[in-house]
């Protein structure tokens, strides 16, 4: 039977392994890395349960392996808990940190609102009473869930995203995407950016580095053009850096930047900050443009407030195929609901 579940694991793995050398730039990525990590765990159970002579004769072994089930069994009911707390108290960080604005919040009300459907939605679904409210509570649920499947699924793809074995790609473009300056001064959020890209630029010495960003309300001059003078000043050849002046978000970034290659099949490197690649690689997808992207790192307290902010902003791009999986199953809910009424008229008439 070990035979079989390890078979079932390789089969997970070469279709992870598939998407992964394909393009990775997908949920698909996350789940495929999921699904294989389920088959693993069970291959291992029926290895185990196939020798289960030999772990008889052998108690230290079956002691460590207790150890470890009881370890993951309370990582998976702890985890759920150390998410709330977790979110709870780096959104306090952010709103100390920059400030008491909406887009600081998100932190903390991801945490407040995890805990109200763990802590409190089971208990109002306990209290339905009639049909029509039981159909609202679940597809509620299942919307709830949902999203909250999405956005584990995205979080794992977007760190596998960031995994990268070389770098040492022979890129012919390093795309450095913007994210505002202040007059003519860089951010340390933006420099992060810049550093990275330099880093990438030595190990690629034939690329050419563009400085991707327009000018925006507060800015004296375009972002590529301070990000290009902060690259000068650490030692960057002009002649291998080009601006793009005119962009003032993600997508027009990678869509003006692509302009500027001559290239016919460019190999692009994307640097942009950590928590920002996945839904960067996502646009670039959805453009046609073939890349790879590679994050800066920034502070974790932030890292959890922003990764939720981009987790919207890959809602807004892909709602519609989302609101339809929901729709099916308010449909489905909708339908059983009318049968068990049509039921119930029938069974007292």
């Amino acid at each position: 039977m070990w035979q079989i579940g390890f078979f079932i694991f390789f089969i997970s793995f070469c279709i992870f392994t598939g998407i992964m050398i394909h393009d990775p730039r997908t949920l698909w990525s996350g789940c495929a890395f999921f699904w294989m990590m389920i088959c693993f765990a069970v291959a291992m159970f029926f290895l185990l349960a196939e020798y289960a002579g030999w772990l008889n004769d052998h108690p230290v072994v079956v002691g460590i392996l207790i150890f470890l089930s009881f370890l993951a069994l309370f990582s998976v009911l702890a985890f759920p808990a150390v998410l709330i707390l977790l979110f709870f108290v780096e959104g306090i960080r952010v709103i100390r940190h920059e400030g008491l604005k909406p887009s600081n919040l998100l932190s903390m009300m991801f945490s407040v609102l995890l805990f109200v459907y763990l802590a409190v939605w089971p208990a109002i679904g306990n209290m339905q009473k009639n049909t029509f409210s039981t159909m609202i509570y679940i597809v509620i649920s299942f919307a709830a869930i949902y999203i909250l499947a999405l956005f584990a699924m995205y979080a794992l793809s977007g760190v596998l995203n960031l995994i990268h074995l070389r770098k040492r790609r022979r890129a012919d473009y390093i795309v450095v995407l913007g994210s505002g300056i202040l007059g003519t001064k860089v951010t340390p959020l933006l420099g992060a950016r810049i550093e990275k890209g330099i880093a990438l630029l030595k190990r690629n010495p034939k690329a050419l580095l563009i400085m991707s960003g327009g000018q925006g309300p507060g800015e004296d001059i375009p972002e590529s053009e301070a990000m290009a003078a902060y690259a000068l000043e650490r030692g960057v050849n002009a002649d291998q850096i080009l601006l793009e002046r005119k962009s003032v978000s993600t997508e027009e970034n990678l869509r003006f930047s692509k302009e500027l290659m001559d290239k016919k099949k460019p190999k692009v490197l994307i640097v942009t900050t950590s928590y920002h690649v996945f839904r960067a690689l996502l646009l670039a997808r959805q453009q046609g443009m073939k890349c790879v992207g590679f994050g800066s790192k920034t502070k974790w307290y932030f890292t959890l407030n922003a990764l939720i902010r981009e987790f919207a902003g890959y809602l807004h791009l892909t709602w519609k195929r989302h609101a339809i999986v929901i729709g099916i199953v308010a449909g489905i809910s909708v339908f059983l609901c009318l049968v068990r009424i049509v039921g119930l008229i029938r069974m007292w008439s």
